[in-house]
């Protein structure tokens, strides 16, 4: 495992964290439309307090390390690095604390698999492992979004589950397909969903623990996070390539291991 001034070097390198590729117009376009409740932005969740621009703006420095800045509108944003690591730290001692549990109950989902699937993947593999019991409930169910005109599927892979569209697995923010396996669940719900998107706001939604991953321009599970609707969300760029996020993945497990 990477020492943490070794895995800050890497974040900042790979550009998973500090100077990261979403432009900062992005951010705040996300940010508004988000304050506007559109709910592709809210990603399944919804919130106790009515959440202005300024006030997502605030939380997202405070969550993520976006540049606080509010008159850069322009060009470069960030994510800071130490937000990660304590994130992706508080993230280790949840799964642990679930892991520790008798016959413990996991759920695994990605709305991005081109970039957090080489997270998932191998972090699921160790939690079945560890004897952790990993729930695929709704494979193959079938609905119709907003913004596709297909039918998209929920299909597994590596019990982490996605979106299917015509054989490929796609990018989605969708909380259908989890508000979908939740109910296909009935009582018999996760002790930890680990997932991203609308995936992790629809369980933190449904009051199951859950624990995320976000990019800067994705700020609903992160407000879902303040609201203490999602135990942790780990600020992050969501689609470098897989590779790189193999030193954040290996802080996970070891860190979960050595808690076990």
């Amino acid at each position: 495992m990477l020492s943490r001034d070794q895995l800050r070097e890497h974040l900042i390198r790979t550009r998973i964290a500090g100077d990261v590729a979403t432009p900062r117009e992005n951010n705040l376009d996300h940010y508004s439309s988000l304050a506007n409740h559109d709910p592709y932005y809210m990603l399944g969740l919804t919130f106790e307090q009515p959440w202005s621009y300024r006030d997502i703006l605030a939380t997202m420095v405070k969550s993520a390390g976006v540049i606080a800045d509010p008159d850069h509108r322009w060009g470069q944003d960030t994510i800071d690095p130490e937000r990660t690591i304590d994130a992706l730290d508080a993230m280790a001692d949840r799964i642990a604390a679930a892991l520790s549990r008798d016959q413990p109950r996991l759920l695994f989902a990605t709305g991005h698999p081109t970039g957090l699937l080489a997270i998932h993947q191998p972090l699921a593999r160790f939690a079945a492992a560890r004897g952790a019991t990993l729930l695929t409930p709704a494979e193959g169910w079938a609905y119709s979004g907003s913004g596709f005109g297909r039918r998209r599927r929920i299909r597994y892979l590596d019990d982490v589950a996605m979106l299917d569209d015509k054989g490929g697995f796609v990018h989605t923010h969708d909380s259908a397909p989890m508000e979908r396996m939740l109910s296909e669940l009935g009582d018999l719900l996760p002790d930890l969903v680990i997932a991203d998107h609308g995936w992790a706001g629809a369980a933190g939604e449904a009051g199951v623990p859950t624990v995320g991953f976000a990019d800067s321009n994705d700020p609903g599970l992160f407000l879902g996070e303040a609201e203490g609707k999602l135990d942790v969300v780990v600020p992050l760029d969501d689609n470098v390539l897989p590779r790189y996020y193999g030193p954040l993945t290996d802080r996970l497990v070891t860190r979960v291991s050595r808690a076990l």
